[in-house]
């Protein structure tokens, strides 16, 4: 049996996670989802999200491209770099990431969806 085609729109999302200064869509797309992060300016992730997984740095790997602004990502070892609109990225887990300045970053992730800002117990917490 042949896979069916999809299509949503993230205007009505399957799921809307809960995440202080973030607004976290899904869509559920037959064997896989794709999420919409428009993150705030001031929004971190070891403030905002590490409280709701339970992890000390992010431990969902993310392949995703930067739609609108700035996010800066710091590697568990140190490494530091900034994104911006238009990049296109792979993020391995052990993380930490903020938005500066004064412009949300909007990123759709490919891959880290279905366990981003997941309460830890359920399945793998980034």
């Amino acid at each position: 049996m042949a896979a069916a085609t999809v299509k949503k729109r993230f205007e009505t999302p399957d799921e809307v996670r809960q995440v202080p200064k973030a607004r976290v869509e899904v869509l559920n797309l037959g064997n896989s989802q794709v999420m919409r992060g428009t993150f705030e300016p001031g929004w971190k992730w070891s403030e905002s999200v590490k409280p709701i997984v339970g992890t000390d740095s992010c431990e969902v790997e993310h392949v995703g491209y930067v739609v609108s602004g700035t996010m800066v990502l710091k590697m568990n070892d140190g490494t530091e770099m900034t994104f911006h609109a238009g990049d296109a990225v792979s993020i391995p887990p052990g993380h930490d990431a903020w938005v500066p300045g004064n412009e949300p970053c909007v990123f759709l992730d490919f891959q880290g969806a279905a366990n981003y800002a997941k309460p830890k117990g359920s399945e793998a917490a980034a």
